[in-house]
């Protein structure tokens, strides 16, 4: 499974909130699921119970220095290929680039 989220603190009286969202990301990676950030948003793999602790430990650590926190999330539940992880999926993706190069 492939959870996606972003967090939005609400409430800090900050134009920004990269500090409690580098907490969400610091909480989401402690739990030992695997994660992956990008500029968007951060991308957790395991198990529904493993990616449920790791968005919880988000929300969680937000909460701890906001009074509100808002989640964005996208599931990505297969059980064709249940083993295929986010670095398998952008290997297909680049292959497929690759393959429209009319360069």
């Amino acid at each position: 499974m492939h959870v996606w989220f972003s967090v939005t603190p609400i409430g800090t009286a900050s134009g920004s909130v990269s500090r409690e969202v580098a907490r969400a990301v610091e909480a989401a990676r402690a739990t030992g699921a695997r994660c992956e950030t990008g500029p968007s948003g951060t991308v957790v793999e395991g198990t529904w119970d493993e990616c449920m602790v790791a968005l919880r430990a988000a929300g969680e650590a937000v909460l701890e220095r906001a009074p509100r926190v808002s989640f964005t999330a996208k599931f990505d539940m297969r059980t064709d290929q249940p083993t295929q992880t986010a670095a398998d999926k952008m290997t297909s993706l680049r292959r497929a680039l690759e393959e429209r190069d009319l360069t």
